[in-house]
């Protein structure tokens, strides 16, 4: 039987190992790295899908700040890396992680890089209001997606967010 746990719980090492195999080693130069530099993952909502004390999948949240040309600054949750080991890969411990940590998350708008049919479909999220957002490096435009109350529209950059706002 598959069970969620807190992703703290896990060994740092068993998790970057379960990363390395679904995303390969170079994977710390996609911009969604860039959006988590110097910030820890949020405990919580970040989990670990076990079964038989073996790590099948780790899902990890960050806390992101949308900072728009007028001067709104609005907090927002960055979802991702959602990784399976590849040999468990369709069996849905992704969607149940996903599906998880956004129960779990906080009041705040939650925006990822990823499969806009996929994403949209079981999840809710979608491009529309992400067209102007400026990150720290490429991403494809319909890959860049949020859901939720309160998901910043126009122009703005998105970058780590260091301190979590009172």
């Amino acid at each position: 039987m598959i069970q969620m746990i807190g992703l703290e719980q896990v060994d740092g090492a068993l998790v970057e190992q379960l990363l390395d195999r679904a995303f390969g080693p170079d994977r710390h130069g996609r911009t969604a790295y860039r959006l988590r530099e110097g910030v820890p993952a949020l405990t919580g909502p970040s989990l670990a899908a076990v079964e038989d004390d073996r790590l099948l999948g780790t899902i990890q949240l960050w806390p992101v700040l949308f900072s728009g040309d007028d001067g709104r600054r609005v907090p927002l949750v960055l979802v991702g890396p959602v990784a399976v080991q590849p040999e468990r890969q369709g069996d849905g411990i992704g969607r149940l992680l996903v599906a998880e940590a956004l129960a779990r998350l906080p009041r705040e708008p939650a925006m990822l890089i990823g499969d806009p049919e996929y994403y949209g479909r079981f999840f809710g999220f979608s491009a529309d209001r992400t067209a102007a957002w400026r990150l720290p490096g490429p991403v494809e435009r319909r890959r860049l997606l949020a859901r939720g109350e309160g998901v910043p529209g126009g122009a703005g950059t998105i970058g780590p967010r260091i301190a979590a706002p009172t």
